[in-house]
């Protein structure tokens, strides 16, 4: 089966009489979201059903168990048995024996009955050998600790045929293991020595040693896993099984990922989308800097994702982005502890005038908004000494007493103008204001008031800690700087999670078969690729319905002249030569071509510029001047198509102003795209002369997305310039690249290597 159609109806179902007794059936299966929603929704039915034999296995055995204690054989053993696994344990040791306890078996196949799940810390050399003979005995599942497979490719591809022979699901190799905290289930199968702290975070981690932080720290904290699985190598089981068992798994409250790399982003872009929706997802980020790319390659052969087009791929979905531990660690507790915020304005009570001020400095560098307090002002006038400071950031003064600086912050949090408040506050001889905040914070929530309230303690030791009352509890940072991204990264999740979701549109005027047609054809003229003629390019636009400036290639003088007597008015030329991409920048533009003098004349030039590289021109009617946005498509091999739009003309490498979005595009994205632009106060906001309508650009840019979704060959748009004017927006140079390529769903699951 294959998706063949971009119309958005009911599939086209076409049966081809074989030879004999075959038929050929093909379906021509809409790529939309109708169709990403039942592939997901099947998958999620089935993915959650086999990773309960990972998770939440009956029994469980270690294979190369060890009787040193050193081992990790012997430390994955230990901690299933310390955590109290409610299942059935056995040991597996070829030279058997007696291990913590438990008889060992010399091999799997020795077993009494075939365990679900096979914890496997054997050599590289012998991976692919127990695999098949787990297979063989009836394993379910394996997590395979071991590293150094992925290097070796006779290994690696062992193991992925027994894995695919048997029907086993993977985790690893390269990976620290599997946690389950459920009571039900208490599995600890992994080498860590954090134990099962419990609670509601999910964490999927590429990184063993990430996830032993984690557990750690979360534990430190007070917080726990529902889950925590060490992808390693994923040659199975990813980041994105993950989001869809946490989705459907009620113990899970938010999602945490570390990932070096995204094996199917188009996949993780859909599923993380329909996540985020219900509970919030925090990616660790990694990867940015060149060191840190090639650290990444060599410890789990990732292919290290671009930033921006990983950066665009979390604004997408709304995920929240964050750059260390310490961030992840900060977002989970403002979401564990707190409220999401309404909005992005932020109020500032401090003790220390001081430390108010860089609290206040590391709000506004994070992109919170500064409220002024109105209502709240005569009230902090009529407590406060006269040399408080009343406006934002509100300075107590050092003098006040605990209570007194408890009723001062529960003022400013009534106060309308504020989303959220951030309390630096510092230990005096006269009192210790920070046991006030919880407190404050516990009697202003059961008021009904749950605005997020973050405490900053400057010299704390711990990065952060917090303060609880009743059922309140307040995140304590020792930097208000941490305090100002963790908060500013909430809210931005909030205000994803309040705008409307969008859809991928359903476009008139798109004719894909046509389209399909034109690619086969212009590939069969150039089987290596390349860049389109400009005939082809502008009929391939024109299948879309966007539109095109008409246009006349013109390879000799008298048909210029020809289709300047059909064109009527003035044109303009533009040269076709051999390799040119920048037409106007290499002098390629003759403008306002009103008589055949001034046609022979530009003809001339341009022939005579260029030389051997000449071909010819093409001609257009002049249109209508307006704004002129740049809107492209760039084919990465790991992300797929991924949309781009910005200033265009002469401005386009100038200011540099780009958004990026992958596909599919939904209303939603094409919109907040524009949004992105530096620009875009003064080219669609109030600070505009003349506001322009954001419609046009919205339907190029999802016209365009659609294009690049149904034709995976296409490699390259750069649609430049796209004139918006009043009368809508025109499209009088393109460009496109042609790769051939199969298609590829990126909704169905495959093993890798």
């Amino acid at each position: 089966m294959s998706r063949d159609s971009g119309a958005q109806h009911c599939p086209d179902v076409r049966v081809v009489l074989a030879l004999g007794a075959f038929y050929q059936v093909k379906l021509a299966l809409d790529g939309g979201e109708p169709y990403y929603a039942k592939v997901s929704d099947r998958e999620r039915v089935a993915d959650v059903a086999s990773l309960r034999r990972v998770l939440c296995p009956s029994s469980v055995a270690v294979i190369g168990a060890s009787r040193r204690a050193a081992s990790v054989g012997n430390a994955v053993l230990r901690n299933i048995l310390d955590g109290g696994y409610t299942g059935v344990v056995y040991a597996v040791n070829r030279h058997g024996g007696n291990i913590r306890g438990l008889t060992a078996f010399r091999s799997v196949t020795d077993l009494p009955e075939p365990p679900e799940l096979a914890v496997l810390c054997v050599p590289a050399e012998h991976i692919a050998e127990v695999a098949e003979d787990c297979g063989h005995r009836g394993v379910r599942a394996l997590v395979v600790v071991t590293a150094g497979i992925t290097g070796q490719p006779a290994i690696a591809e062992g193991l992925v045929t027994a894995v695919r022979r048997w029907g086993m699901r993977l985790l690893g190799p390269n990976c620290l293991g599997v946690v389950n905290s459920d009571p039900a289930v208490r599995l600890d199968a992994t080498f860590s020595a954090a134990g099962i702290p419990e609670d509601g975070v999910g964490i999927a981690t590429q990184s063993g040693g990430v996830g032993i932080a984690l557990l750690e720290r979360l534990d430190a904290l007070g917080l726990g896993v529902s889950t925590l699985v060490s992808t390693g190598d994923k040659f199975d089981v990813s980041g994105n099984d993950m989001l869809l068992w946490w989705e459907r798994d009620d113990r899970t409250r938010a999602g945490g990922l570390y990932l070096e790399s995204f094996g199917n982003p188009r996949k993780f872009s859909w599923l993380a989308r329909r996540f985020s929706c219900r509970k919030p997802l925090i990616v660790l980020r990694s990867g940015a800097s060149p060191i840190a790319q090639q650290a990444a390659r060599s410890h789990t052969a990732a292919a290290v994702t671009p930033s921006s087009t990983r950066d665009a791929l979390l604004r997408q979905t709304g995920a929240i982005g964050v750059d260390d531990l310490e961030e992840l660690l900060a977002v989970l507790g403002l979401l564990s502890w707190q409220r999401l915020p309404a909005g992005r304005r932020v109020a500032v009570v401090s003790n220390a005038g001081g430390l108010g001020v860089l609290a206040a400095d590391a709000c506004a560098q994070a992109g919170l908004e500064f409220s002024v307090l109105q209502r709240a002002a005569p009230e902090l006038a009529a407590l406060l000494p006269d040399q408080a400071s009343l406006r934002n950031p509100v300075d107590t003064t050092a003098a006040i007493d605990a209570a007194t600086f408890g009723r001062s912050v529960e003022i400013v949090l009534r106060d309308p103008a504020a989303d959220a408040v951030v309390v630096p506050v510092l230990q005096t001889a006269v009192s210790d204001p920070a046991a006030a905040v919880a407190d404050t914070v516990a009697r202003a929530r059961a008021d009904g008031c749950d605005k997020p309230v973050l405490a900053v303690r400057a010299g704390q030791p711990e990065t952060l800690t917090s303060l609880a009352a009743g059922h309140a509890r307040v995140p304590v940072f020792s930097d208000p700087t941490l305090a100002a991204r963790a908060l500013a990264a909430v809210a931005a999740y909030a205000s994803w999670l309040a705008r409307p979701r969008g859809a991928v549109p359903n476009l008139a005027h798109i004719d894909a078969v046509a389209a399909r047609d034109l690619v086969a054809t212009a590939l069969e003229q150039m089987p290596e690729g390349g860049w389109a003629g400009p005939e082809t390019v502008q009929a391939l636009i024109s299948s879309f319905g966007l539109s095109a400036v008409p246009s006349r290639v013109c390879t000799t003088e008298d048909a210029a002249l020809a289709a300047f007597r059909e064109l009527g008015g003035s044109v303009v030329l533009k040269v076709w030569a051999e390799g040119l991409l920048h037409k106007a920048r290499s002098g390629g533009v003759v403008l306002a071509v009103a008589t055949v003098a001034d046609l022979r004349a530009g003809w001339t030039r341009l022939r005579a510029r260029f030389g051997t590289a000449f071909r010819g021109v093409v001609m257009q009617p002049m249109v209508e001047p307006g704004r002129e946005f740049l809107v492209g498509v760039l084919n990465e091999p790991a992300f797929g198509p991924m949309v781009v739009v910005g200033l265009g003309g002469t401005d386009t490498d100038l200011f540099a102003d780009r958004s990026r979005r992958l596909v599919p595009l939904t209303t939603r994205d094409a919109t907040e795209m524009l949004h992105e632009l530096r620009a875009a106060p003064q080219l669609f906001g109030p600070q505009a002369d003349e506001p322009l309508s954001t419609d046009a650009v919205v339907d190029v840019l999802l016209r365009t997305a659609r294009m690049a979704e149904l034709l995976p060959e296409i490699a390259e748009v750069d649609l430049n310039p796209v004139i918006v004017a009043e009368r809508g927006a025109h499209i009088p140079d393109a460009r496109i690249r042609l790769e051939p390529r199969e298609p590829d769903d990126p909704l169905i699951r495959k093993l890798r290597l």
